[in-house]
């Protein structure tokens, strides 16, 4: 399998263990390897949420932030739109728009490989 990226969006103080368990549910439904993510990727108005940095740390991965700006361009992309994600942070959808530029950034394209999921307060998605 080549290398995917996980977009996350959350809740204010969404556990990372919430992260993480969305995140191995995901992998499980696609039947992907922990070992091909390469990166996870969220907007950057979760730049202090605890939750992401602790995942990140946890699996060693880089956490990237990306402006609701830079998000705005996958949303003709987007499996899933959400007002409510809009009024609070200016972009359609954090998980799958943030999967879609880091994927997009480091593969030169993307595509949503899962669409976004949700396990309570956390969003995500993966993109390749």
């Amino acid at each position: 399998m080549p290398a995917f990226y996980a977009g996350f969006g959350c809740r204010r103080g969404c556990p990372a263990d919430t992260l993480q368990t969305l995140l191995h549910q995901a992998l499980a439904s696609q039947g992907l390897a922990l070992s091909d993510l390469r990166g996870i990727a969220s907007i950057n108005l979760k730049a202090d949420e605890a939750g992401l940095q602790q995942l990140a740390a946890r699996l060693a991965l880089p956490l990237v932030l990306y402006h609701s700006a830079q998000l705005q361009a996958y949303e003709p992309l987007l499996s899933h739109r959400s007002a409510t994600a809009y009024a609070h942070s200016g972009c359609w959808g954090v998980a799958e728009s943030a999967a879609l530029a880091l994927a997009s950034q480091q593969l030169g394209t993307a595509r949503l490989l899962l669409p976004r999921k949700v396990l309570g307060p956390a969003t995500l998605a993966l993109a390749g």
